[in-house]
């Protein structure tokens, strides 16, 4: 079964000045309604990220509970979902999942 190499997913909640403060509490009631880990709130663009953004790391097996979740709390948040298989770019790009504006990324950073 080719669900079998995905190790993960990535959830990367998007904001920006005026944004933030919702960003930060739809990242702290994910982490209270699910097993979860959180990074931090990054206040300037991180790798592929055009945006400042949050990421939310969760196994395979919650995927069909965060991302309903994800899509009624977003309060109008950009979020980009990828899973991990280990193919940095295919996860970034083909088998990537939008919710809200899709922004251009930086791929750039998967060529060295």
């Amino acid at each position: 079964m080719t669900t079998k190499i995905i190790k993960g997913f990535h959830a990367h909640v998007y904001f920006d000045h005026d944004t933030v403060e919702p960003a930060r509490e739809l990242c702290q009631q994910a982490e209270q309604m699910f097993p979860i880990k959180v990074g931090r709130m990054h206040q300037k663009p991180v790798g592929p990220h055009p945006c400042w953004s949050c990421q939310l790391a969760f196994p395979s097996e919650l995927l069909g509970e965060i991302i309903p979740w994800l899509a009624l709390h977003r309060g109008g948040l950009t979020i980009f979902i990828h899973p991990e298989t280990g193919n940095d770019l295919k996860d970034h790009t083909d088998h990537a999942i939008w919710m809200g504006t899709i922004e251009p990324l930086k791929l750039e950073v998967f060529s060295t």
